[in-house]
């Protein structure tokens, strides 16, 4: 078991939450272009909070990851990489499982090019359901939506 604690995020953490998405995105530079300038990711964190719920992983007293719900979504999930492969992804994916947003089942979108995370959802039972050329992200880059759906 990994030794984080996994909590709903406050309004004061935010700027914390963005250091992780951009570490995290950064990380995958080369496989999924940045659109944004890096000092509106704080106004895209307190929207996720607005919208839904944005839920973190905290280990060694660092906010290490993150995950934004909506109903039926998971509409962000990244994990700061001094931090990867330590199961906090498996964490939180297993927090929104159990959470009022999963009650008939959880989509979400993913980069068709980022094999880490496509593997990630597969092994922990989600399935590709659609794959677009991109044209309808603000990326513009290929990807996929993946879904899973509760057993009874």
């Amino acid at each position: 078991m990994i030794a984080a604690i996994i909590r709903d995020a406050t309004s004061d953490e935010v700027d914390e939450i963005a250091r992780v998405f951009l570490a995290a995105r950064l990380a995958i530079l080369d496989i999924v272009p940045m659109v944004h300038p890096h000092h509106t990711v704080p106004d895209f964190i307190r929207r996720l909070m607005r919208e839904g719920r944005v839920v973190i992983a905290i280990m060694d007293q660092k906010i290490a990851a993150m995950m934004a719900l909506a109903p039926g979504w998971i509409e962000a999930l990244y994990v700061d990489p001094p931090f990867w492969n330590r199961g906090l992804g498996t964490a939180l994916l297993a927090h929104a499982r159990h959470s009022a947003e999963a009650r008939d089942g959880l989509t979400l979108w993913t980069f068709q090019a980022n094999m880490r995370a496509r593997r990630f959802y597969e092994r922990h039972g989600f399935h590709a359901v659609a794959f677009t050329d991109g044209a309808g992200n603000e990326e513009k880059t290929p990807d996929v939506r993946y879904a899973w759906t509760p057993t009874a």
